[in-house]
């Protein structure tokens, strides 16, 4: 499975790695993971650790430290050769002199037993997911009629690139925690009324099945689902990038998508 990205940055020196306890909730702005990309160490904990709202249930005591997956750091197709100080910081960017970092993190709350999640095969995932921001559920595989997870070919560019790159490593059984930012879900747009723009993404996953062909029945249509959100699909790529690609903000997944998401 290749990302189509600009280079991908595994920063030196570990940090301590300390146990993930009880979120708690914050009367101070949330540290979004921007803001925490300088904290992250090549294979280390990220630090500080993520402060989530309360309506995130807290991960069980003993629960390993949350971790980058993968780092990206985006290079300015432009240099900046002078910049007056009266240029605010939104200007700057629009002229291409700051690079961009971010990450994809996670923290294993199980880990799995049975056959490994590898690119192009079918996967079937329970799932909730929740905004950074409010800590609001904005889908689960729990609401939906039978409690029916969900299954997607695995690096086929079906599902946002966080879910598309954040099952690496994990097997049958395991349950994960991915700290997705928005340049790896709905983009600088996001997906309103549901999504906000860049919106910043929680997703609790299980790995329930991997198999070579995809299971009997029909095919999974989360936006087409009673009671679910009419969001198109959960994981849908960009229609102003190639899918799977982070090298321009995400955007918005078309409006009545029939893809699995």
């Amino acid at each position: 499975m290749k990302l189509s990205m600009t280079r991908l940055v595994f920063l030196g020196a570990a940090a301590a790695c300390l146990p993930l306890v009880a979120q708690t909730t914050s009367s101070s702005t949330v540290r979004t993971m921007h803001e925490r990309s300088a904290t992250r160490a090549g294979g280390g904990c990220v630090t500080p650790a993520p402060v989530l709202p309360a309506k995130i249930p807290a991960l069980p005591l003993g629960t390993p430290c949350v971790k980058p997956l993968y780092t990206v750091t985006h290079l300015p197709d432009a240099r900046l050769d002078y910049v007056s100080p009266m240029v605010g910081e939104e200007v700057r960017e629009s002229l291409g002199g700051s690079p961009l970092t971010f990450s994809l993190d996670y923290v294993d709350v199980q880990e799995g037993t049975g056959d490994r999640v590898m690119p192009h095969k079918f996967v079937t995932v329970k799932y909730t997911g929740y905004l950074a921001s409010d800590g609001q559920k904005f889908d689960s595989s729990e609401d939906h009629p039978n409690k029916q997870p969900f299954t997607f070919e695995y690096g086929e560019h079906r599902v946002i690139p966080g879910w598309d790159t954040g099952f690496e490593g994990m097997r049958v059984g395991g349950k994960r925690r991915l700290f997705i930012p928005w340049e790896l879900a709905y983009g600088e747009n996001g997906r309103p009324p549901v999504i906000p723009a860049k919106a910043e993404l929680i997703f609790d996953i299980e790995v329930v099945s991997v198999s070579d062909t995809p299971p009997a029945g029909p095919p999974m249509r989360p936006g087409m689902r009673p009671g679910a959100p009419q969001m198109g699909r959960p994981g849908a790529p960009p229609n102003n990038t190639p899918p799977g690609s982070a090298t321009k903000p995400a955007g918005t997944p078309p409006q009545g998508s029939a893809q699995p998401h």
